[in-house]
C-alpha cells in the first residue's frame, strides 16, 4: 500500500504521521527507509547529485515509475549514468522540488517508488 505523506517542511517529511528528519526513499510496497546518500556523496561530494550506485539501490524490479522531491528549493538533479540506468529499465523519472513532489506522489498510482530529500 503506497502511503500517504502528510506534509513536508525544511528539514522534514511526514509520512502517515511518522516525522523524518532525513532524506526517505519509499519502495513499492510502501516500505519507508532512509535514503543511503553516502552512496553518491563518495562519488560527487555531495548528496545532490544521484550517483549510478545509488540510483541501483533506489530501483525495484517492477517500478514504472520514480517520483524524486529534489529538495525545498530543488537542489537535488540524477546524475547521467543514473538516468540512464532507469531510462533502460523503462523507469519514468519525475524530478520535482519537493513540496510539488509530495503532491505528485500522493495522487500517483500504479507502480511507483519515491526519492524525497528534506533539505535544499
Amino acid at each position: 500500500m503506497k502511503p500517504r505523506i502528510d506534509r513536508t517542511e525544511f528539514g522534514s517529511i511526514t509520512i502517515e504521521g511518522t516525522v523524518f528528519d532525513h532524506d526517505v526513499i519509499i519502495r513499492l510496497r510502501g516500505r519507508t527507509e532512509k535514503r543511503k546518500k553516502k552512496l553518491s556523496k563518495a562519488i560527487f561530494g555531495t548528496s545532490h547529485v544521484v550517483s549510478l550506485a545509488e540510483a541501483e539501490y533506489i530501483f525495484e524490479k517492477g517500478a514504472e515509475r520514480l517520483i524524486v522531491g529534489g529538495g525545498q528549493n530543488g537542489m537535488v538533479k540524477l546524475s547521467d549514468e543514473a538516468a540512464g540506468y532507469f531510462k533502460d529499465r523503462n523507469c519514468e523519472v519525475e524530478l520535482l522540488p519537493t513540496a510539488r513532489a509530495v503532491e505528485v506522489w500522493n495522487q500517483a498510482g500504479g507502480a511507483v517508488i519515491g526519492l524525497f530529500h528534506v533539505t535544499c
